[in-house]
């Protein structure tokens, strides 16, 4: 059976069914997974790229309502807004752009959105993946908006009998900076064209431009433009220069329905309107929202639960839709994009296969910093396809740059957080049969990274020639990176520097192993253990060192405020545990796994009344904080150290507390982070991790309490040899939460994890659950 065919069999479909009665007959829905997404779930503290309600998968336009354009936090859609200031195409890592909006009555464009934006209401407003629809109450506009990947599809219902606008902001600051200058040309009646260059931010250092195409439905009747806020006095055409913007006017006679197309490219006008061409080439607009649904629907069908709450569900395809929204495709429908990690933007072209088609798309992301615990590990389960692409971007990155990103915007390098994260990311990836990409380039690259010179070198949007803030001359020299060290850039925290880099150590170790690359995994083997350096027996934590080999005074394992000296937006006392791969070395410099054990309950103990959270940028405060990605597996780490019943405890409890949140006001506790929170959610949900996040060559699935009754996840088969895993449970409530026994493939298992490869030929786990910890169970001997 097809790929597609297969997902159409295994999703849930919406089904109709009769029942006969002396009372007549009904018809029960069965949602489909798409339609369990809530877009508005925390969204009233929301980051500019948090919110794409009429977006595609990963799709290079990620259209919504802008209700707050200034900053890359709290800004985007924020549901107590009371006001509409535009809808805007780019909702990115660093990337912003083309923000519009449709107004009647007196022209307030040159006077700026505070002056036209519009009141609207939840009341008449609806969202949901690919569709988002809301009534301006100011202009009696109902706006609906939908999008193909890289097109922007708006239909406006205007009042009758008036003349229609619509407002090309194009120079306005949008989410992360001001621009530079735009421009903006009428073709002809139908359509528009412009940029806009967005300026340098403090993480994305080169100004970078996009570029549009907007067509229309109807004929444009008038066109005029501003700069300054001044209006121009005559027709203007092209406009261009610093803050100026256009609009274009449909007489009232021509009806009160407009439809405009508009698409995107970071590489010009013609590609933006190749783009439109090949993804849009007609007007019906709910067939682009039927569309955008079953593309979700394919997607997010790859896994589908029985069981639960409805509350719960909707949690669980709301975590699943973030995991494939936040990080953007960037190269064209054929294969162009830009490339600004030179001295001048350069328009390259991805390779084609034999038929003509791109062989993989470029992507914009956020760091994959503590992706290892998240995104690597759901994607590589579900959505191999997706990790092939995205490694093959990375390499494509470093083919031309010299680097392998961490966090690229715009085709320019970001350096954003520390170290090289994409060292486990790529390790997972070819070590679970992920491998469409040049493996020789990518460790090539990632060899690169690990000494003086590579990018582990830059402390967080270290920019300058000479990088000095990631101080690997002296983790190579001393195997660890002191406090005190030169450089610029920021999070120069020489202790997470230190526990990140002996992991990535490893990881790039364990792909030098699959390789066949024996003296290199040898030697970033012994490198791996570098964590020892750092740990104190007077202190009995990670404890930072000075250049001089002293520790640091005044140590304390947490704090107040952002970060303790020497961690990243964390502390010691997270920190400690970052040893993913060498958990029994790190437990042995506590005196033992039970003695690890009573010191990892007592910081969920104490966690437990701030809900193992913090409030964003209070990172020090907490012994646990599962607001941000240090401290992602600590509830899984009782697995490994001989208590599997207290990771079931804590799992749950966690996921039921700190991200069960389904309103507006709960749910990722401030940042979800471009789908790692999400990503997190979902394996909480199913009852799956993996602490090394999958980057072993002998890669193993860790076993927690899953919140269904039952999970079947469809199995890519271009990856795998099974059909489908299931994991199904007895006996599951609320309170059943700990494990009695497990059968998997039909037989007895007593271990809380299983290999790799009995999840890719596919299967079952059947768990039976109860009310009381049966500590037998799950202890490996």
């Amino acid at each position: 059976m097809a790929w597609n065919e297969r997902q159409q069999a295994l999703s849930i479909t919406v089904i109709a069914i009769c029942i006969a009665s002396v009372l007549g007959s009904c018809t029960v829905k069965t949602l489909q997974p798409v339609d369990h997404v809530n877009p508005f779930v925390d969204t009233h503290k929301s980051r500019w790229f948090f919110f794409a309600s009429a977006s595609r998968p990963f799709g290079m336009v990620s259209l919504s309502p802008d209700t707050w354009v200034k900053g890359s936090w709290n800004s985007g859609y924020s549901y107590d807004s009371l006001h509409v200031r535009c809808f805007s195409h780019i909702h990115a890592w660093q990337l912003s752009g083309i923000p519009v909006m449709p107004t009647v009555g007196e022209f307030k464009g040159h006077k700026g959105m505070e002056e036209y934006k519009s009141a609207f209401s939840h009341e008449q407003e609806i969202a949901k993946p690919g569709y988002h629809k809301v009534y301006l109450e100011d202009y009696h506009i109902q706006a609906e908006l939908t999008s193909t990947a890289r097109v922007g599809f708006h239909k406006y219902c205007y009042p009758d009998d008036t003349t229609k606008y619509v407002i090309f902001d194009v120079g306005a600051y949008l989410g992360h900076s001001a621009m530079d200058s735009a421009y903006v040309e009428v073709i002809n009646e139908h359509e528009i064209v412009g940029y806009s260059i967005m300026s340098p931010t403090r993480r994305r250092p080169k100004a970078t431009y996009v570029y549009f195409v907007a067509r229309f439905d109807q004929t444009i009747s008038q066109f005029g433009s501003w700069q300054f806020g001044i209006l121009a006095a005559k027709d203007v055409n092209p406009v261009h220069g610093k803050d100026v913007g256009a609009f274009v006017a449909f007489d009232k006679n021509q009806g009160s329905v407009l439809k405009m197309k508009l698409a995107i490219s970071y590489t010009g006008i013609d590609q933006a309107r190749l783009n439109m061409d090949t993804e849009l080439a007609h007007w019906d607009f709910d067939r682009v929202v039927s569309e955008s649904k079953e593309e979700w629907s394919d997607l997010l069908g790859r896994i589908k639960v029985e069981g639960g709450t409805e509350k719960q569900k909707t949690k669980f395809y709301t975590d699943l839709w973030h995991s494939l929204l936040g990080r953007k495709v960037v190269s064209d429908v054929d294969g162009k994009y830009c490339d600004m990690t030179g001295d001048s933007m350069v328009v390259r072209q991805i390779d084609l296969d034999g038929k003509g088609t791109p062989i993989h798309k470029q992507y914009n992301f956020d760091a994959w910093w503590g992706s290892h615990w998240t995104l690597n590990v759901l994607w590589s389960m579900v959505y191999p396809d997706v990790m092939d692409d995205f490694c093959a971007s990375m390499v494509e990155m470093y083919r031309y740059g010299g680097v392998i990103p961490r966090g690229p915007s715009g085709g320019n390098y970001t350096y954003v957080m520390i170290g090289d994260p994409a060292a486990s990311f790529f390790a997972t990836a070819y070590n679970k049969g992920i491998r469409n990409y040049n493996i020789e380039k990518a460790y090539e690259g990632l060899f690169k990274n690990a000494f003086k010179g590579g990018i582990r070198d830059r402390a967080g949007y270290e920019h300058t020639k000479e990088p000095r803030g990631g101080g690997m001359e002296y983790y190579l020299e001393r195997g660890y990176v002191p406090e005190d060290i030169e450089g610029s850039g920021i999070h120069k925290d020489g202790a997470s520097m230190t526990m990140e880099y002996a992991f990535q150590d490893w990881c790039v170790g364990q792909l030098a192993l699959a390789l066949g690359k024996k003296d290199d995994f040898e030697m970033f083997k012994q490198r791996s253990l570098n964590y020892k350096n750092l740990w104190n027996p007077e202190t009995n934590f990670i404890h930072p060192r000075n250049k001089d080999g002293t520790w640091i005074e005044n140590f304390s394992p947490i704090g107040e405020g952002f970060s303790t000296l020497g961690f990243c937006e964390s502390n010691s006392a997270i920190y400690t545990n970052y040893v993913p791969h060498d958990l029994d070395g790190l437990m042995e410099l506590f005196g033992g796994h039970k003695e690890y054990t009573k010191y990892l309950e007592s910081c969920f103990i104490k966690a437990k009344e701030n809900n193992f959270i913090t409030d964003h940028g209070k990172h020090a405060e907490s012994w646990v904080d599962y607001e941000n990605q240090p401290s992602c597996q600590m509830a899984h780490l009782f697995n490994h150290s001989g208590a599997p019943w207290l990771s079931q405890k804590w799992v749950r409890e966690v996921k039921e507390t700190t991200f069960s949140g389904t309103t507006p006001y709960g749910g990722y506790n401030g940042d979800e982070d471009q789908g790692q929170m999400g990503a997190l959610g979902v394996l909480m949900a199913i009852g799956l991790f993996q602490m090394d996040g999958g980057a072993s060559v002998n890669s193993s699935y860790e076993i927690t309490s899953p919140l269904f009754d039952k999970v079947e996840i469809a199995l890519h088969p271009k990856y795998h040899t099974g059909d489908k895993f299931v994991i199904s449970t007895k006996n599951n409530s609320k309170s059943n939460t700990y494990i009695q026994s497990a059968r998997l493939k039909g037989q007895e298992w007593t271990s809380y994890k299983f290999p790799h490869e009995i999840y890719s030929s596919g299967g079952e786990l059947k768990l039976k659950l109860g009310n009381d910890p049966n500590k037998r169970w799950g202890i490996d001997e």
